[in-house]
C-alpha cells in the first residue's frame, strides 16, 4: 500500500534514531522558555502580522539536533541546535518560527529528503564504500554542500545564531509582498567551542548555561528578516541569499525564564505553515512537507 509523504518521513527518521515515546522524531532534546517580543516600527511597514504591531508573549523551544532525547549537547551528532519560537498574539492568533543554527539545509524537497534519511539509515559502521549515503551525496551537489560546512558546539544557546531557512512572504498593510527568511542574532554575540572545550563539557551544558544566565537576567536576540532580492529563489532552500540582501530588524526578542509547565514541551509543537494574517507561505516545496511530517509526528508522539 502507498504511503503519504508525511509518514515515509518519519518512518525514515525513526529508522534513523528509533522510536522513544512522547519525544519529536527530530530535535526530541528540549525545553520551553517564556518570553517576550518587542517589535520595531519597520516591522509594522513589511507585514500586518498582529506580534508587529505591539509587544507579544513568547514560548520558545531550545533543543538540541537528532531524535535522541538523552544525546549529550557535547556530542558533535547533536548539530544544529535549534530555535522554536510561537507569538502568543491578543485575540488567540499564533505564528511559529522554526529555526537552526544550519544556514540552509541539505535538500530541496521532501521526496529529496526522504531519500536522504534512507540512505544516512542504510550507510551505519560496517557498510560497505560506496555506502548508500555516498552515492547519494555523489549524485546531489546540494547536500555535498551543506554537509561540507563546519558545524562546531556553541557555547551557549544565547552565542547562537539560528537561521528560519524556508523563504516565506510579508504582507504589509497595504497589501505589498516581499519574501523573506528570517535569522536571529545574540545579543551576547556568537561563540562556539573547541572539540576540547565540547569534549569537557556536561551532557547538559547548553540548558544549564542558559538557566544560570536567565537568573542573572533576560536572554536577548533580534529578529531579523533577510530580504530577498531580484532573482533570488523562494522555492530552493539549498541556495543562500547574497549576504549582501537587505536585512531588516524586526524586533527584540526577550527571554525571561523556563516555562513553569514543562509538560507542556511534549505536547506543543512548532511549525513554520503555523502563519497569521500579514505573513504568507511561499513555494518552498519543504513547507508542505514540513506540515504532512509534523501532522503525522504529533499523532505518533501524543497517541492522538
Amino acid at each position: 500500500m502507498p504511503t503519504d509523504l508525511g509518514t515515509e518521513l518519519v518512518d525514515a527518521l525513526e529508522a534513523i534514531f528509533g522510536v522513544h515515546p512522547g519525544a519529536r522524531r527530530a530535535h526530541a532534546k528540549g525545553r520551553l522558555y517564556d518570553g517576550r517580543f518587542t517589535p520595531t516600527p519597520s516591522a509594522a511597514r513589511l507585514s500586518r502580522a498582529p506580534q508587529f504591531g505591539a509587544v507579544t508573549p513568547l514560548i520558545v523551544r531550545c533543543s538540541d539536533g537528532t531524535g535522541l532525547p538523552e544525546i549529550p549537547d557535547n556530542d558533535p551528532a547533536a548539530a544544529p541546535p535549534g530555535f522554536a519560537i510561537r507569538f502568543l498574539a491578543a485575540g488567540g492568533a499564533q505564528n511559529d518560527i522554526v529555526a537552526n543554527a544550519d544556514e540552509g539545509f541539505a535538500v530541496r524537497n521532501g521526496e529529496d529528503f526522504v531519500a536522504f534519511l534512507r540512505a544516512v539509515a542504510g550507510s551505519g559502521a560496517g557498510v560497505a564504500a560506496p555506502t548508500p549515503l555516498d552515492l547519494f551525496v555523489a549524485e546531489h551537489l546540494e547536500t555535498q554542500r551543506f554537509l561540507a560546512r563546519p558545524r562546531p558546539t556553541p557555547r551557549s544557546f544565547a552565542t547562537t545564531r539560528y537561521f528560519g531557512n524556508n523563504a516565506l512572504v510579508f504582507v504589509a498593510p497595504d497589501g505589498a509582498r516581499r519574501a523573506f527568511r528570517y535569522v536571529i542574532e545574540p545579543e551576547a554575540g556568537i561563540a562556539s567551542l573547541t572539540p576540547e572545550e565540547a569534549k569537557a563539557r556536561q551532557p547538559r551544558f547548553l540548558f544549564d548555561d542558559l538557566d544560570t544566565r536567565l537568573a542573572a537576567g533576560p536572554v536577548r536576540f533580534t529578529l531579523v528578516a533577510q530580504l530577498a532580492g531580484p532573482g533570488d529563489p523562494t522555492n530552493d532552500v539549498t541556495i543562500l541569499w547574497p549576504a549582501d540582501r537587505e536585512r531588516v530588524t524586526l524586533g527584540t526578542i526577550e527571554l525571561s525564564g523556563p516555562h513553569p509547565d514543562q509538560e507542556e514541551e511534549r505536547r506543543l509543537f512548532f511549525d513554520p505553515n503555523n502563519l497569521p494574517d500579514g505573513i504568507a507561505l511561499s513555494d518552498d516545496p519543504l513547507l508542505a512537507a514540513r506540515r504532512q511530517a509534523y501532522g503525522v509526528s504529533i499523532a505518533r508522539r501524543t497517541g492522538r
